[in-house]
């Protein structure tokens, strides 16, 4: 969420990142914040001169009252109960115009940063490194959703049967490698100096608007209405929110976490042959890496975040390219977002397996992540957060990249977590 005073002091700024983002009524909605925050901060200084007077009032009645002039007392009492109402009026329309700012302000997404390109969509976005070589596969080579089929280590069947679509069940080898590869993304994580934690699946309203994802993406989310829970679509929302209304020091930083857990998403309207097999799931396991940044700090971590995950597919030996999002297809909160894609031979098509983003101050502001700066001062801190990895994508091109007649053999660095090397 951006700060009012930042949208006050840097209106065009915020207007021409709004336009990057093909943000429809942007200055409308600009202009209606800073109307409503000027109300706001003028009923405020009516309700501090209000307060004030009172609390003058109030000690002259006690001193009249001792004075033994109890008739000019309560004369002063009728005023006081006078000004009392009054406040009450004002109080009432504060809490009325910062919630009307806020519902505002929620409706905002992020200023992206200079390096965002424009666009209007996933087709515009810039792809600024690519490497790996596209292995020629095998005359009647298949596309993972038939060698899961094949080899019987991944049912959608089965998955539909007990869940339904895009739910799908890991059978024998297929669920041992799902769990090789969860491992070997935590240990590749923990080993560069991210903190393990085991977080709940389940988060409630606070957490998800202090992350972003409500109410922008509330019809992605399953909700429990009985208890008003939400299903995590990341980790990163329940790990962020482990800092919510933290007042952290300097010498706090970096802050860096991982954490496996499964994600649920809606997907709602999704539909297609793009999204078969693993594609596009319901329910997925992810690993992500988090970290909490001093605002000078967070470029340099973004990058580093994403030579992190380069390493990784270069481990997996996976031929992968890194895009640069454009304004039209970055995420509502983020500032800047490196999307990493892994090419699935067998499908002739890219596959996005990563997503890397530095949010600067945007959740921050939601969740009160503040520190104290060198001067003491409060500040608040910036936020980062990346795919490390989602698993249904980077499965999809082990299986199709790795599979020969004989079968799929086990990529070199995951032999040590399986306990086998090829799926026969």
């Amino acid at each position: 969420m951006l700060q009012v005073s930042f949208i006050r002091n840097n209106k065009d700024e915020v207007l021409r990142g709004l336009q990057v983002r093909n943000f429809k009524n942007a200055e409308q909605i600009i202009d209606e914040v800073i109307l409503k925050d000027e109300n706001r901060r003028k009923t405020q200084t009516e309700l501090d001169n209000t307060l004030a007077e009172s609390n003058k009032i109030a000690k002259e009645i006690g001193v009249l009252y001792k004075s033994g002039k109890a008739q000019e007392a309560n004369l002063l009492k009728e005023k006081a109960q006078k000004l009392k109402e009054i406040t009450s009026v004002l109080k009432e329309k504060m809490q009325k115009l910062q919630q009307e700012v806020k519902e505002l302000l929620y409706q905002i997404p992020n200023i992206p940063n200079i390096l965002v390109p424009k666009g209007n969509s996933d087709e515009d976005n810039e792809i600024v490194f690519q490497e790996g070589d596209i292995p020629k596969l095998h005359d009647g080579a298949m596309p993972h959703w038939n060698l899961a089929k094949k080899y019987d280590i991944i049912d959608f069947e089965l998955g539909n049967k007990i869940t339904g679509a895009g739910f799908p069940v890991y059978k024998d080898k297929g669920a041992k490698l799902q769990r090789a590869l969860i491992n070997y993304f935590l240990d590749k994580n923990t080993n560069a100096g991210y903190k393990e934690v085991q977080v709940p699946h389940l988060v409630n309203e606070a957490s998800g608007y202090g992350t972003g994802q409500l109410p922008d993406k509330e019809g992605q989310m399953y909700h429990c209405e009985v208890d008003n829970l939400y299903l995590i679509p990341t980790a990163e929302v329940p790990v962020t929110n482990l800092f919510r209304d933290d007042l952290l020091k300097e010498s706090d930083f970096p802050i860096k976490r991982t954490a496996y857990t499964p994600c649920f998403r809606r997907e709602a309207g999704s539909y297609g042959a793009h999204v078969r097999g693993l594609n596009r799931l319901h329910q997925f396991d992810k690993v992500e890496i988090v970290r909490i940044e001093h605002p000078y700090k967070s470029y340099e971590a973004l990058d580093g975040m994403v030579d992190h995950v380069t390493e990784i597919l270069r481990e997996l030996k996976l031929p992968f390219r890194i895009l640069r999002l454009c304004g039209g297809d970055i995420g509502f909160t983020s500032a800047l977002t490196y999307d990493f894609e892994v090419f699935s031979t067998a499908q002739n098509r890219w596959l996005e397996i990563s997503s890397v983003s530095n949010f600067e101050s945007f959740q921050a502001n939601r969740l009160n992540l503040r520190f104290k700066n060198k001067e003491g001062k409060s500040q608040l801190a910036h936020t980062l957060n990346g795919s490390s990895l989602a698993l249904p994508r980077v499965l999809a091109g082990i299986l199709e990249n790795y599979q020969t007649p004989e079968g799929i053999k086990i990529p070199e660095v995951l032999v040590k977590y399986t306990g086998f090397d090829i799926i026969d």
